[in-house]
């Protein structure tokens, strides 16, 4: 199959139209008068974390509250390991994109007296089943926006450490787009499909992270060489069980408290950090005392009313399951378990290295949302914020001259020899599935646990190595076969950097998260962020101390 080269020129280019890739773009917009390119592999109007909708705004300063108590918060749940300097800039934002995200047409649930409805110390009540509707609309109606649906980003155009653009192809037509930009937004999200998820087969993609976030714009980034950070706080969720629906809405929404088999309240137990609340739970089950679930037998029949109608905004197949078993939330407790791990920097400190601008260590190439690392807890209106702060310090990056015009060249023939005609997805699928399956027992999945050594470590690396090379041998008969192995060896260069960080961290900072059988502790000694480069094929670990308190780190 011959590929047809088409180049595009624009001054910001956005990959992934996601929360933080559209606030971003209209951020910009509001700012100057330049052009803007997102490159969005599904359809903006339905794609990203908020595709199928959110039920409330987790990420609020509450009257009384202050930037830097989120700060705070944040940098506890996390056991320190945080930057005080991206959660600060984050957190002073929140409140405004809360308001103008409003404005643009989401519904926030008012008190009588007109102020937000408040879902626990940080969150506010929302009708969000259209919120990335209202994104996709907001964006239509600018017209210094070209949005590019359905196309695979797969490569950075980096020279002597600046980029200047990226190769993409079309999922349906042979095209490979050459795109140059005079500074670029990584905003893809984070990896989901590292390992074997809690329901295999048919229903592999009932999971709580996007199933087609497959780290493409880690991976990218690693094979630039660009600096990454904290891969090793993976973030593993706790979920209503089979439905992998949320349970903050149960736990705040209610007050739901997590119990036993014997009714015993167990949380306080373990803590009540994100990863303690895990923690505790896998530990209960353990040790016999499962299930676990939250309690909401007995709530009254106005909050049974309420929790459904919310899970109809995020998550409708609990709300399926509590009117077809006919056991709502008051008549029984919701049964709750963890899932498998998963990198997100939206919930943790996970993604590239940035300084305060949201700027990698790559020229010009900029990171928002679960992308960047660094500042967990953004979820959706910190992922906002990210977005306008990377924007804006796009255009500070940008100069008046041209963006460099690069060719396709050796890409091109290089896609060409991968699509002989011969492909198969099936066989993209089972190395797929080795690859989770490897991560699961060696890596520390979902069947140890969550539990790994140094030597079952070293084990999985050796494993995805060789599976690496037979990804780098697969052929596609089209480009949606190609597009699955692009993803295939995103995911799997991503598990690589993934060992590499965990196997450097000799010790046990976030239990339920992290389990590391050979160093079960805590040790101050590691108080600090776990880095790395992709240099020469290989890992290279470099740790670095926490900036300060009241400082702001600049590369």
């Amino acid at each position: 199959m011959k590929l047809k080269e088409e180049p595009i020129l624009t001054d910001f280019l956005i990959v992934g139209g996601g929360t933080a890739g559209c606030y971003a773009a209209l951020a910009f917009c509001e700012r100057c008068d330049k052009s803007v390119l997102i490159a969005e592999k599904a359809n903006i109007k339905r794609s990203g974390c908020l595709a199928a909708g959110v039920n409330a705004l987790n990420a609020y300063i509450m009257p009384g509250g202050t930037p830097q108590g989120y700060v705070d918060y944040a940098r506890g749940d996390a056991e320190g390991i945080v930057r005080g300097d991206l959660l600060l800039t984050m957190s002073e934002r929140l409140n405004r994109v809360t308001r103008k995200i409003e404005g643009l047409g989401l519904t926030i649930l008012k008190n009588p007296d007109g102020s937000y409805a408040a879902r626990g110390k940080r969150n506010l009540k929302i009708n969000g089943e259209n919120i990335k509707p209202i994104l996709a609309e907001a964006i239509s109606k600018e017209p210094r926006i070209t949005v590019l649906n359905r196309v695979c980003v797969f490569e950075y155009i980096v020279r002597d450490n600046r980029i200047y653009g990226v190769y993409a192809v079309s999922i349906d037509k042979p095209i490979l787009y050459v795109i140059s930009a005079k500074a670029v937004l990584c905003a893809t999200g984070g990896a989901a499909g590292l390992y074997k998820p809690n329901n295999p087969g048919f229903s592999r993609h009932k999971m709580w992270y996007p199933p087609f976030n497959t780290g493409a714009g880690y991976a990218m980034g690693i094979r630039a060489g660009a600096e990454m950070t904290t891969l090793e706080m993976r973030f593993i969720a706790l979920r209503c069980k089979d439905t992998i629906a949320p349970t903050g809405t149960l736990a705040q929404g209610v007050g739901a408290k997590q119990v036993n088999s014997l009714g015993e309240v167990y949380e306080q137990k373990y803590g009540l950090t994100t990863s303690g609340r895990l923690h505790g739970t896998v530990s209960e089950n353990l040790e016999g005392r499962g299930p676990c679930c939250l309690r909401t037998a007995g709530i009254s029949p106005r909050q049974d009313e309420d929790l459904q109608k919310a899970y109809l905004n995020m998550a409708p197949s609990q709300t399926l399951r509590w009117i077809e078993s006919g056991n709502t939330p008051s008549m029984q407790n919701v049964e709750i378990e963890g899932t498998e791990p998963y990198i997100t920097g939206g919930h943790t400190a996970s993604g590239y290295w940035v300084n305060t601008n949201r700027e990698t260590t790559v020229r010009g190439l900029f990171a928002a949302g679960d992308a960047a690392g660094g500042c967990p807890q953004k979820y959706v209106t910190g992922a906002f914020a990210e977005g306008e702060i990377a924007a804006q310090g796009a255009l500070k990056y940008m100069d008046d001259g041209t963006p460099l015009a690069a060719s396709g060249g050796g890409v091109k023939t290089l896609l060409e020899s991968r699509l002989d005609g011969t492909g198969s997805a099936d066989e993209t699928d089972r190395l797929e599935e080795e690859m989770q399956l490897v991560m699961d027992e060696h890596a520390g999945g979902i069947s140890r646990h969550y539990r790994y050594s140094g030597e079952s470590l070293k084990t999985a690396d050796e494993k995805i190595r060789i599976l690496a090379d037979r990804a780098d041998l697969l052929k596609a008969g089209n480009m949606r076969e190609l597009v699955y192995i692009f993803e295939l060896m995103e995911r799997l260069i991503l598990c690589r950097a993934l060992i590499a960080h965990l196997a450097a961290r000799h010790e046990t900072r976030w239990r339920g998260f992290t389990e590391n059988t050979d160093y079960p502790d805590t040790n101050d000694v590691f108080l600090k962020y776990i880095n790395s480069r992709f240099v020469d094929g290989e890992f290279q670990i470099l740790f670095r101390d926490l900036v300060a308190e009241g400082e702001a780190y600049e590369h």
